[in-house]
């Protein structure tokens, strides 16, 4: 009976999801509103985020926070700084520096989790980097797929993420998308692929057995990350 309580109560929570990215840190509510956005960088130590989400969400009535993170994160801890940003995030007290109940997951996963509609789901986030998890049956599983080796000793991402789009442009980067696709596809034995992430945009056309994701579906993972009792994570 306690366990059912929880779980109801976790349903009604009114939560504040915080996406952060290598260019910005968005939030929003899970009551409504419109998106907030402050620029990110490279510089960015998880201090400096955890200031800037304050001064945005000061006038905000929420009850848990949900934050996705660029880099791996294992049972709420992060445990690689991130490639992306500046330092400081591994050991960082969120729930201490917020003062409310946080939970953390890779940043990839939250946006798969708000894209989730049953079976056996890839997701690929195409942006700075490249982000990628799979949901099994309602099992949310982050995948460090990105620096794997994939050609002439480089790795996924350094031929799909922002670096790869860049130095190879746009009709040979989307050639990689789709092979890149449909190895980690088949190796994973997905029903389906959802591809999101920044760049998604760049893709005329999908591979097989995809679908365009959105980047409103982290924030959306985000609320399902305390709302949704039948995930696990």
């Amino acid at each position: 009976m306690a366990t059912a309580k929880r779980k109801t109560a976790d349903a009604e929570k009114v939560v504040l999801a915080v996406d952060v990215g290598g260019s910005h840190v968005k939030i929003r509510l899970s009551s409504g509103g419109d998106e907030r956005r402050v620029e990110s960088g490279p510089n960015m130590s998880a201090g400096q985020m955890i200031g800037k989400v304050k001064t945005m969400a000061q006038d905000l009535v929420f009850d848990a926070i949900a934050i996705g993170y660029p880099g791996p994160v294992v049972r709420n801890r992060i445990t690689l700084e991130p490639h992306n940003l500046g330092k400081g995030w591994v050991g960082c007290d969120f729930e201490a520096a917020f003062g409310k109940p946080v939970r953390v997951v890779n940043d990839a996963l939250m946006q798969a989790i708000g894209s989730y509609e049953g079976g056996r789901m890839l997701f690929l986030g195409l942006g700075t980097g490249l982000g990628a998890a799979v949901i099994a049956e309602n099992v949310g599983l982050p995948m460090e797929l990105a620096h794997l080796p994939y050609r002439k000793g480089k790795s996924f991402e350094a031929y799909v993420g922002e670096r790869g789009l860049d130095k190879r442009g746009k009709k040979k980067w989307r050639g990689y998308v789709f092979d890149v696709t449909e190895r980690l596809s088949a190796a994973l034995q997905a029903d389906y692929v959802v591809i999101g992430g920044g760049n998604v945009d760049k893709l005329d056309e999908l591979p097989p057995n995809a679908r365009r994701g959105d980047n409103e579906n982290a924030f959306k993972g985000g609320f399902r990350l305390w709302q949704d009792s039948t995930l696990v994570i």
